[in-house]
């Protein structure tokens, strides 16, 4: 059964149409799946749906097995989830905000310190949350979340206003989530952020998903990879891979650096064939694909499946 599972799901406000038929299935099993697109892609809304917040105008979803609505309380405790901004009390500090939450859930003390702990906010547990940076009052909503030890977690651009040293620190957490047999949905913008915390991954645009798989399966629909190599003679060595079948082209602005079009386990041949001709590598390393490259492709193409 899919922890997550929307078909054509869809939400109008007016003539907006703000998620236009959406297919979603996040698969059991734990692990991270990113929800990936653009600012007002419609990743906040199908959040929305997802946890009951809103009612959407078409089609069905469900979470936990449960149909967003009046039923959806019967899962909630084994849900957590961050969306949009944190709604904290401003004036009580964050370890306060957090044990009258767990009062109302039903929570001990105990869960609220390993929570805190757990995100890093323990020395500072006791400031107020007016003290707080954005990026610390990400961290006590992650802690909120996480304070029922939920199976599911929900988390709506949970990197807004780290620094890259929260950023990492947030990425290796999220991960030892997903790697406790959790099930971690995070949505997010940053696509480099996501193609280093996730498992599977899913890209919407306009409302619309546009692909869905594996991280592996996703990078696989863009361009094939290749080799780039940095040379003396570009131009001499684009004509000896030529004579030899292979094709290459000048890459970059410096003009001293050929992409090839040959898988990354070929680089031997290409050092041969230079090297014959007495042409050789300064360096050869992969030209990697990564999410950024392969969402803009994909985004011109259209739905893809992997």
């Amino acid at each position: 059964m899919a922890v997550i599972e929307a078909q054509g799901l869809r939400k109008v406000y007016g003539r907006r149409v703000a998620v236009g038929g959406l297919d979603l299935e996040v698969p059991d099993g734990g692990g991270v799946f990113g929800f990936l697109g653009p600012n007002g892609s419609g990743k906040t809304t199908t959040i929305r749906m997802l946890l009951g917040l809103i009612a959407p105008s078409a089609g069905r979803a469900t979470v936990l097995g449960v149909t967003p609505g009046p039923a959806l309380h019967r899962v909630m405790p084994r849900i957590g989830a961050i969306v949009e901004s944190p709604a904290l009390f401003p004036a009580f500090s964050g370890r306060r905000n957090l044990e009258l939450l767990g009062r109302i859930q039903g929570v001990g003390p105990k869960a609220v310190e390993a929570a805190l702990a757990r995100v890093g906010l323990a020395d500072r547990a006791d400031d107020r949350v007016t003290k707080y940076s954005l990026g610390m009052k990400q961290r006590v909503a992650l802690a909120a979340a996480l304070i029922k030890d939920p199976e599911l977690l929900i988390l709506d651009e949970p990197a807004n206003g780290l620094d890259p040293q929260g950023m990492k620190e947030l990425r290796d957490l999220v991960k030892s989530l997903g790697a406790e047999g959790r099930t971690v949905l995070v949505s997010s913008h940053l696509l480099t952020e996501i193609q280093l915390m996730c498992d599977r991954v899913a890209i919407i645009q306009g409302g619309v998903r546009v692909t869905q798989g594996t991280v592996e399966d996703v990078l696989a629909l863009g361009r094939p990879n290749g080799l780039l190599a940095r040379v003396a003679d570009p131009t001499g060595a684009i004509a000896i891979l030529g004579a030899a079948g292979v094709s290459a082209a000048v890459v970059g602005g410096a003009g001293d650096q050929i992409r090839v079009d040959l898988p990354h386990d070929a680089g031997a041949r290409v050092s041969e064939l230079l090297a014959t001709s007495g042409v050789y590598l300064h360096e050869l390393v992969a030209d990697e694909v990564d999410l950024e490259t392969v969402f803009l492709e994909l985004t011109r193409r259209g739905p893809q499946i992997p």
